[in-house]
C-alpha cells in the first residue's frame, strides 16, 4: 500500500535525496522546502511553521504515514537555533496528529554526530526549556564573538537528540505507536558542505574533528537508506534511539563511554 511522507528540506542536500529514495519505492513524498518544493515554508518563524502544518494537512488529506524532519542549518548564526530546534520540533509535534489514521506511523529527525563536540551549556538549557526568544538571544551572543559561533551548531543538535531520548517513550509518541528516533549524521557531501571540502586543507580539517574510518565522508544516500528504513513499516520498536551513520565518529570518540 502506498504511503504518505513528509519530507522537510526536501529541495537539496539529505533531504532531496531521501525524497526521490521514497518517491523511487512507490510512497507518495510532500516535499517541504523554502522554494522548488509540493509545500514552501519558513522554518525559522513561527508562522512558517504553522503555515507549514495547514499547507501539508490540505495537501494529504489530513492523514499521512511518515514524518521525516531534515531541514536544518550550519552556518553560526541566530536562524540555527530557530530551524534546528524549534523548527524541528514543531514539525514533529505539530504533523503527528495527521499520523493518527496511519496503520504504521513513524517520526524520524536529523541530529548530528555534532552532537558530540563542545556545546554551550546555556543555550542548550535555553532550548530544553522550550525558551526560544532567550535561546535566540544567547546564540546573538554566541554569534558576535569568532570564537563561540561554532557552538550555535553543536548546540543545536545536542538539544534536539536530548528531546527525542525524552519524548520517544512518552504517551505522544511511543504511547500512540509511534516510533520516534533521530540519525546523526557524519560528514556528509551536499551543497551545505561542499565549500569546506573543496581543498584538501578544509578536508584535513574537517577529518581532524569528525574521524570517519570507515569509507571517509558520505554521499547523501547514505542517510538517506538509513531515514527511509526507520520510516518503514520494519521499524516497529526503534524507540528515542539517534542512531550514528557517521563511519566510526562516535565510536573514535566516545569509545566505550556510553556504557
Amino acid at each position: 500500500m502506498t504511503r504518505t511522507m513528509i519530507v522537510t528540506g526536501a529541495a537539496s542536500g539529505i533531504g532531496k535525496a531521501t525524497a526521490e529514495l521514497l518517491r523511487e519505492r512507490g510512497d507518495t513524498v510532500i516535499g517541504v522546502d523554502l522554494r522548488d518544493a509540493d509545500v514552501t515554508a519558513d522554518l525559522s518563524t513561527a508562522e512558517g511553521r504553522a503555515s507549514l502544518i495547514e499547507q501539508v494537512r490540505e495537501a494529504s488529506g489530513g492523514r499521512i504515514d511518515g514524518i521525516l524532519a531534515i531541514a536544518g542549518l550550519a552556518a553560526p548564526i541566530p536562524a540555527t537555533v530557530a530551524v534546528n530546534f524549534f523548527g524541528m520540533v514543531a514539525t514533529l509535534e505539530g504533523l503527528r496528529p495527521l499520523l493518527s489514521g496511519s496503520e504504521a506511523p513513524r517520526a524520524v529527525g536529523i541530529a548530528s554526530m555534532a552532537s558530540l563536540h563542545p556545546h554551550d551549556d546555556e543555550l542548550v538549557a535555553l532550548l530544553t526549556a522550550g525558551d526560544e526568544p532567550g535561546a535566540l538571544a544567547r546564540a546573538e551572543v554566541l554569534a558576535g564573538d569568532p570564537s563561540t559561533g561554532h557552538l550555535i551548531y553543536a548546540s543545536t543538535k545536542k538539544a534536539f537528540a536530548q528531546w527525542v531520548r525524552r519524548a520517544a517513550p512518552g504517551e505522544d509518541w511511543a504511547g500512540a505507536g509511534i516510533p520516534l528516533n533521530a540519525i546523526a549524521p557524519g560528514v556528509i557531501v551536499t551543497p551545505m558542505t561542499a565549500p569546506l571540502l573543496e581543498t584538501e586543507e578544509g578536508r584535513e580539517q574537517i577529518r581532524a574533528g569528525v574521524p570517519m574510518p570507515l569509507n571517509g565522508f558520505a554521499e547523501a544516500i547514505v542517510p538517506a537508506h538509513l531515514l527511509a528504513w526507520l520510516v518503514s513499516e520494519e521499524n516497529t520498536h526503534l524507540c528515542g534511539q539517534v542512531i550514528f551513520v557517521d563511519g566510526g565518529s562516535d565510536a573514535v570518540i566516545r569509545g566505550d563511554s556510553t556504557w
